[in-house]
C-alpha cells in the first residue's frame, strides 16, 4: 500500500521516514518529493509498505503524531485518476 504523508520537516531524509514506518512493518521504498530547482523538500511524500494490514496500522498510529517538531499527516495515498481518452463506440 502507498501511504502519503505531508507536513514532513525540511531536515527529514528518506532515512528516517524508512526508520519510522519500519517499526509497522517492511518498507518496499520511500520517496520525499523535492523540488526540481533547488532540490530542497517540499515537505510530502510517500512511503511503500508491503503489507496492507501493516501500513493501515503505521497510518492510524502515526498520523498526527509528532515527528522533527512537526505533526505529521499520514493517509492512504490516492492514486492518480486515469483519464479515458478513446470514445466509446
Amino acid at each position: 500500500m502507498n501511504i502519503f504523508i505531508s507536513n514532513i520537516s525540511f531536515k527529514v531524509r528518506e532515512d528516517s521516514l524508512t526508520e519510522l514506518f519500519s517499526q509497522y512493518g517492511e518498507v518496499i521504498s520511500v520517496r520525499i518529493i523535492k523540488d526540481k530547482e533547488t532540490k530542497r523538500s517540499k515537505g510530502y511524500g510517500f512511503v511503500e509498505m508491503k503489507n496492507d494490514s501493516d501500513a493501515m496500522n503505521a497510518i492510524n498510529t502515526l498520523n498526527g503524531t509528532e515527528h522533527y517538531e512537526r505533526n505529521i499527516v499520514v493517509t492512504e495515498a490516492k492514486g492518480k485518476k486515469e483519464t479515458n481518452t478513446e470514445s466509446p463506440s
